[in-house]
């Protein structure tokens, strides 16, 4: 497994459990989300972007790692351009850490990201700190959330088959809806295991 963290440009709380999940990881920074670097003791191998929201202040402190400079007019984000770095330098799994926060549409940007790495089955999770996404396609489980834990199911199709066991409010196959919040704001109460028959959808946990 080669792990590789992405420093995006949004909301960040630093925490023990973000440390932990940080451990061993290679670091990529896309513009802005350098200014996590510092604040996380991290040292990015490589600096992506356009550089049009690094100050002179951010550069300054980070002189020796390298850049891979594009052009403000492109045809991709500066977080999509490091992160297909990553997967050409080897990583199997990766976390987005800053994707929430800033601007709507980077973040939802990032949740199709997520939506569609579940989809190919790769490891990924995006996080602030205090705020988790991942991308549910068929299953996934949790044997790390503290009893309490607030997990939502956010449907971005409609979805079929539902089940969420380990929680207050479990389903057993369950339709639904595309555009309702019947799936939001479930609580945990141990293992927590949720699976798909058809559908995609983001699994998000404030922890």
């Amino acid at each position: 497994m080669s792990k590789f963290a992405i420093l995006l440009g949004g909301n960040i709380t630093p925490t023990k459990r973000l440390a932990q999940q940080l451990e061993g990881a290679r670091v990529i920074a896309a513009d802005h989300g350098m200014v996590h670097a510092k604040v996380l003791g991290l040292q990015p191998e490589l600096w992506v972007g356009d550089f049009d929201s690094t100050d002179a202040a951010l550069a300054a402190l980070w002189p020796d790692v390298p850049r891979q400079t594009h052009p403000a007019a492109k045809d991709a984000s500066d977080g999509e351009l490091a992160i297909s770095e990553a997967f050409r330098r080897g990583a199997t799994s990766l976390v987005l850490v800053g994707g929430f926060g800033g601007q709507l549409d980077h973040v939802l940007a990032h949740a199709g990201f997520l939506l569609a790495f579940a989809k190919r089955g790769v490891d990924a999770f995006m996080t602030s700190g205090t705020e988790e996404a991942r991308g549910l396609a068929d299953e996934l489980e949790f044997h790390d959330l503290t009893s309490g834990t607030r997990l939502s199911v956010m449907p971005f199709t409609d979805l079929a088959g539902l089940h969420i066991s380990g929680v207050k409010w479990p389903l057993t196959n369950k339709t639904v809806l595309l555009g309702t919040a019947f799936t939001l704001a479930n609580v945990t109460e141990g293992d927590v295991k949720i699976s798909l028959r058809a559908g995609s959808a983001l699994v998000l946990t404030y922890v």
